[in-house]
């Protein structure tokens, strides 16, 4: 270990303004890949580091399958070492390191055991000195309450023995928080005085997202809400509990967008003082000049799951094929699932009287429970794997054939040139792919009970019938390079489409259309994601450049699905020349989004929360 890397040495970058300060930044995702948060820490901190470099360290519990890929071990030194050997004595385990990610941070994960003694003692103690009434036990929240106490016996140790050790090199300790999942370590520090300032990050309430998933109109019903009873309603107490009380005692309250604002307001009671927008890593998908080609190169990816799925019983005009796409957790309402398909009904009838000659994709692309890959997607795949080889046979025969004939004189006959092995071989295989099958709606066999999107599907009709100019295909698995049907990353997936489309009802932000953005995917959002609100705030000309924001707020569904359903018919109607055109205007933009120029509200957000201690 270098001499400056010490965690003794004293703090430079950011800190040169708060000098010997520490900054651990907790969250229940830190190198623990779950959600949109796991997203902001990896892509934030590069910035973090060249502001706060050694004495930033992030701090979340220890998942054995994710910290072997993503963990690298370092031996502490100096008042870390010391810390956690006394967290050791109360029987917490500490491993310290780097998250093998730009900016490599350092990481301190945190030994999780959860029992009942130990669930009971949090719970006794949350009682006393807080009054909470937590309920009955639920796995995530006694997990989430261990995991907060031993974070709370972390700072505590790091203040003993960076702090008011004899010759302490550090004067001051930041910690922020993000979300409840281990946030009730900042209450607990704040009830016994420990020197600590504080920021706590909301990403989403938990009676708003709850809410929204069942309730029409809700940030319009949102200034009269009986937050007691809906708390009730869902069985949330504990969590909502824990959010207003970091809300409460925290020195510096922050939320992602101006909506979730409101939420605070009215929910958590108190006002966000300001606000920390999600940027992203834009070098990680930054191509330079050939993100065109690659676009190309990986929509013949997806081409070649579309022959699979669709050809063994209809055909249709790959180059005139458009590929739309919405993605994420399994909740369709609140992700706008059901507004998507019904705009592509309307899309499909819309096609049909404006004889474009268009044939649309849409994918639905989630995670949810299922038995396995539809056999007959992976038979047509592999049926279709083999006639690429068998062609590619052919070709090289053809090749070498042709251009010795060539070379001699002779005239072309091209059936001479193709042995008649693979000429029978070619056709046993077309023969083979044909199975006469109309397309399945799904790829996956899904596990029992009625699923909501195959409902809908029913309802509206939507059978992937060879005269449809536009198709569906739900797959709920989310794509990787394992899967059989695709093999290759999600990020290529995203490349080769020609629009995502997330109209959601409820996104505290919304990581997708952005992550669309940067690889220069137009996509269509709406004003009820703090994405969707922040860009149309920001940059009135969003449209213009590739971002539509579609307005769902004060607006019933049908209102808005003619609205999403026009959008999408007037991208249908785009030249080729035109569809590049506006991928190079959104890949222009996204730079409006790095971490680079939205990372100062963090910097903004620990100023205040030390200057708030003096």
């Amino acid at each position: 270990m270098m001499a400056d890397e010490s965690p003794e040495s004293p703090g430079t970058g950011g800190a040169r303004r708060w000098p010997r300060t520490l900054l651990f930044e907790v969250s229940w995702e830190t190198c623990n890949p779950i959600g949109g948060i796991y997203t902001v820490l990896r892509s934030k901190a590069p910035i973090m580091v060249e502001r706060w470099r050694h004495v930033y360290h992030m701090v979340g519990p220890y998942a054995p399958e994710h910290a072997a890929v993503e963990f690298e071990p370092l031996h502490p030194v100096g008042w870390l070492k010391r810390a956690l050997e006394d967290l050791a004595g109360q029987g917490i385990i500490g491993h310290h390191g780097r998250w093998l990610v730009s900016g490599r941070p350092r990481l301190i994960l945190l030994e999780n055991p959860v029992d009942a003694e130990r669930v009971s003692d949090v719970r006794q103690r949350l009682s006393e000195e807080l009054g909470f009434d937590l309920g009955w036990s639920n796995p995530l929240v006694d997990a989430s309450l261990c995991f907060g106490d031993s974070v709370r016996r972390l700072l505590e140790a790091v203040c003993r023995h960076a702090l008011q050790a004899e010759a302490a090199r550090h004067r001051r300790v930041l910690a922020h928080f993000h979300e409840w999942l281990g946030g009730i370590a900042l209450p607990l520090l704040h009830r016994s005085g420990t020197p600590v300032s504080t920021v706590f990050t909301t990403h989403a309430t938990q009676v708003g997202r709850y809410a929204a998933s069942t309730e029409e109109d809700f940030y319009e019903s949102l200034p009269d809400l009986d937050v007691s009873e809906r708390t009730v309603r869902y069985g949330i107490q504990a969590t909502h509990a824990i959010e207003q009380a970091c809300a409460r005692d925290c020195d510096v309250l922050t939320t992602v967008s101006p909506i979730t604002a409101e939420e605070c307001t009215r929910i958590l009671g108190r006002t966000p003082d300001l606000l920390t927008p999600n940027g992203i890593d834009i070098s990680r998908y930054d191509l330079g000049a050939d993100f065109q080609t690659v676009h190309g190169q990986n929509k013949q990816a997806i081409h070649d799951f579309t022959m699979a799925h669709f050809f063994p019983s209809q055909s249709f005009d790959l180059d005139r094929t458009l590929y739309f796409f919405t993605s994420g957790r399994f909740e369709p309402r609140n992700k706008g699932f059901d507004l998507c398909l019904e705009a592509m009904a309307r899309l499909n009838a819309e096609l049909r009287t404006a004889d474009l000659d268009v044939t649309v994709i849409f994918f639905v692309i989630t995670d949810r429970d299922t038995r396995s890959i539809d056999p007959l997607a992976l038979q047509s795949r592999g049926v279709l794997d083999e006639l690429r080889d068998v062609s590619e046979k052919l070709t090289e025969q053809v090749a070498e054939r042709l251009y010795q004939r060539g070379a001699a004189g002779g005239r072309v006959h091209l059936d001479d040139l193709v042995e008649d092995y693979w000429q029978l071989r070619f056709r046993r295989t077309q023969h083979a792919l044909r199975t006469g099958l109309p397309p399945a709606l799904v790829t996956h066999i899904l596990t029992e009970g009625e699923d909501p999107i195959l409902a809908q599907l029913h309802d509206l009709k939507i059978t992937n019938a060879a005269d449809d100019p536009v198709k569906v295909v739900y797959h709920p698995r989310f794509i990787s390079p394992v899967n059989p049907l695709w093999g290759i990353e999600y990020d290529q997936f995203v490349r080769g489409c020609h629009m995502g489309i997330f109209p959601s009802v409820y996104e505290p932000w919304g990581y997708t259309p952005l992550e669309c953005l940067a690889m220069g995917v137009p996509t269509v959002t709406s004003d009820l994601t703090g994405f969707g609100r922040y860009v149309a705030d920001a940059y009135p000309d969003h449209d213009e450049w590739g971002l539509g924001v579609l307005p769902r707020r004060s607006r019933n569904f049908h209102e808005a699905a003619a609205d999403l359903t026009q959008r999408l018919l007037t991208f249908c109607r785009l030249a080729r020349r035109g569809r590049i055109a506006l991928r190079n205007r959104v890949e222009s933009h996204s730079r409006e989004f790095d971490w680079a120029r939205l990372g100062v509200a963090y910097h903004e957000a620990h100023d205040r929360a030390l200057a708030a201690r003096g």
